[in-house]
């Protein structure tokens, strides 16, 4: 298990926000930690701790007036650290290869490959024409609703159609390096992991994969660590000390042991 950091940007600034709670109308969103720093000392401050492998994600839609400077701080973050992160948030095929040629290892790609709440393949070859198969990352981060987890897009705004299932994981492995996972019920809570989410990606196991969302205790950690077995890597959030939260980073690359892989 890895310590995979983030960058999350809205309106501009380096935040960490409830998940749940973001919305297109008036770019808002209940706010746990707006930084003072911007998007490149946190690529910088992990670069030299040799973290590869995290992502930045743009928390606005390209119309929103904000996207700009949004847009402005993770090609910062992207130029202080070339090769170190991965980027997602409205990538698409047309500007995938802007953000590839700015420093970004992996694209990250969700609400372009889940239009119209099912899969689109037709993309998906489109993407994977333009970027490769090893530079794309499918974000399938997901909400429960009567019981399964569904697969939303949108800033997690909208449900699909598209289960998060171990079929539709095979389904997707074959277009793709890695997954992502945002559970988004919980994300930003620092309340406890989505244990079923977990284990899921756990039993999978046939590629990388990052799960986002929920930690809020070393145990949390310990516990993804033994659901996932030993193959999920984890994002920490609102719970990390460098965004005002009690979980310490050293502490957390120590429990992640990054070098192991």
């Amino acid at each position: 298990m890895r310590f995979r950091p983030c960058i999350d940007i809205h309106n501009g600034k380096v935040k960490q926000i409830v998940g749940g709670s973001l919305r297109d109308a008036g770019d808002a969103a209940r706010e746990n930690f707006v930084s003072e720093q911007d998007a490149a000392f946190y690529a910088d401050l992990y670069k030299k701790k040799g973290l590869k492998g995290g992502h930045i994600i743009l928390l606005n839609p390209v119309s929103s007036p904000y996207y700009p400077e949004t847009r402005r701080q993770a090609m910062m973050a992207l130029g202080e650290a070339p090769g170190f992160f991965q980027v997602g948030g409205g990538i698409s095929g047309e500007n995938a290869g802007e953000f590839l040629e700015a420093g970004a290892s992996h694209v990250i790609v969700t609400s372009y490959v889940f239009s119209g709440g099912r899969i689109q393949y037709e993309r998906l070859e489109q993407l994977v024409g333009k970027v490769g198969k090893e530079r794309l990352v499918l974000d399938l981060s997901c909400r429960e609703r009567d019981g399964n987890f569904y697969i939303v897009t949108d800033r997690w705004q909208k449900f699909t159609e598209v289960p998060l299932n171990l079929k539709t994981m095979d389904q997707l492995s074959g277009w793709c390096s890695e997954f992502l996972i945002h559970a988004a019920d919980v994300e930003g809570k620092s309340q406890g992991v989505q244990k079923q989410v977990v284990s899921l990606l756990g039993e999978w196991g046939k590629l990388p994969v990052t799960y986002a969302g929920g930690v809020g205790s070393y145990e949390d950690l310990k516990l993804i660590r033994e659901l996932g077995r030993e193959c999920v890597d984890v994002t920490v959030g609102s719970a990390l000390d460098l965004f005002g939260g009690s979980l310490s980073f050293e502490e957390i690359l120590k429990l992640c042991k990054n070098d192991e892989k």
